[in-house]
């Protein structure tokens, strides 16, 4: 908790425009006390957290690494509500390029970031892989947890959000469809160092994002916790990595029951940090 707090803490001061000095004078403190907090020396005292939380306009909870159980954040928190399933249960097609690129021919550890009702999670228990999930929809993860019954498997999936979600351990395999667009801009290169970071030695991540384009109009889901990415954007994430895939399409959607189009990077992308490859 210390250094998810510590984390946060920097990420919300700097989100506000405040420098350490100025965090301090708030709070009636040296700026060294906060900078202690941020390099998650020390924690602050109980008693300052409903001070910090107001001063930084965060809750305690989302200060303190916990997804709000109350607030929806996504828009589908209503949509997944429903006995159907709001996508339906057959995998993204980007599910067979785990399986093709890292066929489970050994326990590997595998991350699925933004699981939504779970279809491709439950798909990847299935096939052997050791899953783990999560996403900030309460309703989303209580679909995930009764899919993965249904299909008698295991997938440890539990509540977060992106923005604060940090890896403490690693993985094997990182996978994401249609949920970094939650990403802020100012949090994408700390949140994917963290992701590489806590990714074994070759390792994959296999992630796609909507990207913008000037002539596709924008989708009729109206999302005001979603954030532009551009075309190459991703890729530039992993200019370090070994790059074994890399495309952008535009398909057609009625998820909404409006018919549109998106624009969509892919990206499939290993962690080589030897000389042999």
């Amino acid at each position: 908790m210390k250094e998810t707090l510590a984390r946060n803490i920097k990420i919300y001061r700097k989100e506000r425009g405040l420098t350490q000095e100025g965090l301090a004078q708030i709070l009636g403190l040296s700026f060294q006390a906060v900078s202690k907090w941020e390099n998650a020396q020390t924690m602050p005292d109980i008693s300052l957290l409903p001070q910090l939380s107001r001063t930084l306009e965060v809750s305690t909870d989302k200060l303190l690494g916990y997804a709000s159980q109350y607030t929806p954040i996504t828009i589908y928190e209503e949509a997944y509500q429903t006995q159907d399933y709001y996508w339906g249960t057959a995998p993204n097609q980007e599910c067979y390029q785990v399986l093709q690129r890292m066929p489970p021919v050994k326990p590997l550890k595998l991350l699925d970031i933004g699981c939504g009702e779970g279809k491709d999670a439950v798909f990847f228990a299935r096939n052997g892989y050791e899953v783990t999930a999560f996403d900030v929809s309460d309703a989303g993860i209580e679909k995930t947890k009764r899919l993965a019954d249904h299909s008698g498997v295991h997938v440890n999936v539990f509540k977060a959000d992106i923005l604060d979600y940090r890896l403490d351990r690693h993985f094997d395999i990182v996978f994401s469809s249609g949920v970094l667009h939650y990403i802020k801009p100012e949090l994408r290169q700390e949140i994917f160092d963290n992701y590489k970071r806590f990714t074994n030695q070759k390792g994959m991540h296999i992630l796609n994002v909507f990207v913008n384009k000037p002539f596709i109009a924008p989708p009729p889901e109206k999302e005001p916790n979603a954030y532009k990415w551009y075309s190459g954007e991703l890729l530039a994430y992993y200019q370090d990595w070994l790059i074994q895939e890399s495309s952008e399409i535009v398909f057609d959607c009625s998820s909404s029951g409006i018919p549109h189009k998106h624009a969509m990077t892919t990206i499939s992308a290993q962690k080589i940090t030897s000389l042999e490859c």
